[in-house]
């Protein structure tokens, strides 16, 4: 087998994608990084592993992700490229999203602002600390965990009632696009009351709203209407009616294609096979 494995070292996680030459995908791993190096070498075995590969199936691999500057050499003398990140995540969100062009969001630690367009090219729009690792911080201090899953799971039970002041809240007529339920002020409204869950559900809907508010502004920056979110944090149950708010408001139109948590990881193994050299 002829395998290309795109691995993507992040701040809190590794994700590992292999294709076969053709650019279809065989499997994808994910594993939290405490560590870049080992969890690279962690996932790399265990990947071979589950998949029933040998390093000798393996073509090459292609490293992105902030982690990958700290890998250096060919790992197990296998021919190991680089490809930036912000080129990886353009590829692969719109390879998975079908569009020739669009604003890509990749949702990480932080959140890059993408432009991709027809010609391959792409453009770092802008930048937020605001992201999966401010959602963690948050929660780690307001409800005691950190953890991604523990922060979904707690989140989904939360009322948002209980923390946030609403348009609804502050007056009795608002202007005819805005819905009387729509968030005037994140935390605004906090009770003395409120529950994990809560502040958990609060937390979540404050980090995500920042990022829908900054995609606004990308897209009329770049003339669409077109935004492909990406990241591990599509996976959270309140990001759909939060960008349909935004869609809903703006005429923005939000896709998160299927394997959208592993579209930087995949999009380095595209983005390799349509390089004719790449450097080192």
């Amino acid at each position: 087998m002829d395998v290309i494995l795109g691995i993507d070292i992040g701040g809190s996680t590794t994700k590992i994608v292999g294709l076969r030459s053709d650019g279809s995908v065989i499997s994808m791993l994910r594993v939290r990084a405490e560590d870049q190096v080992t969890s690279l070498y962690g996932a790399l075995g265990n990947y071979l592993k589950s998949n029933g590969l040998r390093l000798g199936d393996v073509r090459r691999i292609v490293l992105t992700g902030v982690g990958a500057s700290f890998v250096e050499g060919d790992i197990f003398d296998l021919p190991t490229l680089r490809v930036d990140e912000f080129s990886a995540s353009g590829t692969g969100a719109l390879a998975l999203s079908g569009q020739d062009e669009a604003v890509v969001v990749s949702m990480g630690t932080g959140t890059a602002f993408l432009w991709a367009g027809r010609d391959g090219r792409v453009e770092h729009l802008c930048g937020s600390g605001i992201g999966g690792g401010t959602l963690g911080g948050l929660c780690r201090k307001l409800v005691g965990m950190e953890r991604f899953g523990q922060i979904k799971k707690l989140a989904e039970q939360g009322d948002l009632a209980h923390v946030d002041l609403t348009i609804g809240d502050i007056t009795r007529s608002p202007a005819a696009t805005l819905d009387p339920t729509l968030t005037a002020a994140n935390f605004g409204n906090l009770a003395e009351d409120a529950s994990p869950a809560d502040l958990a559900a609060g937390a979540v809907n404050l980090v995500l709203q920042v990022i829908g508010t900054m995609t606004v502004l990308a897209c009329r920056c770049c003339g669409t209407d077109t935004v492909v979110l990406t990241g591990s944090m599509t996976t959270l149950s309140q990001v759909e009616p939060n960008f349909l708010n935004f869609e809903h408001l703006y005429g923005t139109h939000y896709l998160i294609p299927e394997g959208a948590t592993f579209a930087t990881a995949i999009g380095a193994a595209l983005y390799s096979l349509r390089q004719k050299s790449l450097s080192y």
